[in-house]
């Protein structure tokens, strides 16, 4: 535990601003993507969730997220040498405080109170775990982020909510935020924990309800009064820290995806819509088929094998140049418009099959990967390049060609699937096509085809 009193002068916000903390990455929100999501933010006393989140918590409710409050302790032991209020009057206080910077913040946030002692979460760890599965019950895994104090900011009741809440992610599958407070005091720029860290940028109206919220708890910004014991307990040059146009997180993105869950999420996707990505009518799909069929350096092939075929659209085209021809998926939905597309094809067919634990028999002189790898986890695309190996002919075709912006959930992008095929096969490079949006690799077994 780290050693620090409120009242130390601490590291300055002029030496945190000359260490390059304004140069941290931001975090990528997905405004679109937040209106369908629950943040669930764990506050250890009244005016953590101002401090640490109150932007964000301001740009949340913006966008339209649901937001809930889990606030633990009423912070009544912040002046335990105070002649005038007792810790009954002073929760009273805060609790009002935390009510009215809450509603400013975001007025659509729901909030409990868990009614723990201040200064002693750590013996009420299993009462916090549960009230925080209780607010996630229900909701898919992907949709929760959990947003809680650093579990190291040196404070015994942040230590230990960051903790629970960092146990509660890994296990549940969450995202996970984890706000620093008095890290800013206590730390500084030599200690290097914080350049992992991301910004979240905020707008003028953010920072503006941060200010305004902040002003709401006053007993903390303010003396209770002139006597001993009631000093203000956070100075203005602890303050500044907090008045940054950006709030700072830990960052831990949800558990990725994995190909285990690709039936289940495919399946999901291709039920509620029979073209999700408007394969047969989006430009940018049917340019990008047109590039991948030119970019084939052979006419025609025996045996061809497309991964990942989804609906068929790209699968019909490639069973015109294949003498026989398989389309594999993970989604039984999507399979089944697959197979139609290819119905006036005797040659070709479809397989339910979930790669790389599953693979189809035979050989191929054409494999085509093509947007499906970073679906994969590292391993199982090194395990399914190793297929890929064994199952191509000498001198057969390997294609790759993948979206190149992030893909939420997933570990992998376009740049690491391409990398990784290239140095895990060896294999030498036919052709490279890159632009803004996707990237189309040809690669060619080593040897000549029989």
């Amino acid at each position: 535990m780290v050693a620090f009193s409120h009242a130390d002068t601490g590291t300055s916000e002029s030496e945190w601003a000359a260490s390059g903390v304004v140069a941290l990455p931001e975090l990528p929100l997905n405004t679109e993507k937040l209106a369908g999501m629950l943040f669930v933010v764990l506050a250890a006393h009244p005016d953590d969730e101002t401090l640490g989140a109150g932007g964000l918590l301001a740009k949340l409710h913006a966008a339209g997220a649901a937001v809930e409050i889990l606030l633990c302790t009423a912070g009544e032991a912040s002046h335990p040498d105070s002649q005038t209020t007792t810790p009954e009057q002073l929760a009273a206080v805060r609790l009002t405080e935390f009510h009215a910077a809450v509603s400013g913040l975001a007025p659509s946030a729901r909030w409990r109170f868990l009614e723990l002692p201040d200064g002693q979460l750590a013996a009420h760890t299993e009462v916090i775990a549960d009230a925080l599965r209780a607010t996630v019950a229900g909701r898919p895994a992907e949709a929760v982020t959990i947003v809680a104090p650093y579990r190291h900011d040196g404070h015994t009741d942040h230590d230990t909510l960051g903790s629970v809440a960092a146990a509660a992610a890994t296990q549940g599958g969450h995202g996970l935020l984890e706000y620093p407070i008095w890290y800013w005091l206590w730390a500084g720029p030599d200690d290097a924990t914080w350049e992992s860290w991301v910004r979240v940028p905020l707008t003028d109206q953010d920072q503006q309800a941060k200010s305004k919220a902040m002003l709401a708890h006053t007993s903390q910004t303010q003396p209770l009064s002139a006597e001993p014991g009631d000093e203000t307990l956070l100075s203005d040059t602890f303050l500044e820290h907090f008045q940054r146009p950006w709030e700072t997180f830990a960052w831990h993105p949800p558990k990725a995806n994995t190909a285990a869950d690709a039936e289940r999420i495919f399946d999901e996707v291709h039920t509620r819509e029979r073209d999700p990505w408007s394969y047969t009518t989006s430009w940018y799909e049917r340019r990008k088929r047109a590039l991948t069929l030119a970019a084939l350096p052979e006419e025609s092939y025996e045996s061809g094998l497309e991964i990942g075929c989804s609906i068929g659209t790209l699968s019909e085209e490639l069973a015109k140049r294949c003498s026989r021809f398989l389309a594999v998926d993970a989604s039984s939905a999507a399979l089944s418009q697959a197979a139609e597309r290819l119905l006036p094809y005797s040659s070709a067919e479809t397989q339910h099959l979930t790669m790389p634990a599953e693979w189809p028999d035979g050989t191929f002189d054409l494999v085509v990967l093509s947007e499906t790898g970073y679906y994969l986890s590292p391993e199982e695309l090194a395990e399914l390049l190793t297929r890929i190996g064994t199952s191509t002919r000498p001198g057969g075709t390997f294609v790759l060609c993948h979206w190149r912006h992030p893909i939420a959930g997933w570990q992998l992008d376009a740049e690491a699937v391409h990398t990784m095929a290239r140095k895990q096969l060896g294999w030498p490079t036919h052709g490279l096509y890159r632009e803004k949006d996707f990237m189309l690799e040809v690669l060619v077994a080593p040897g000549s085809t029989p």
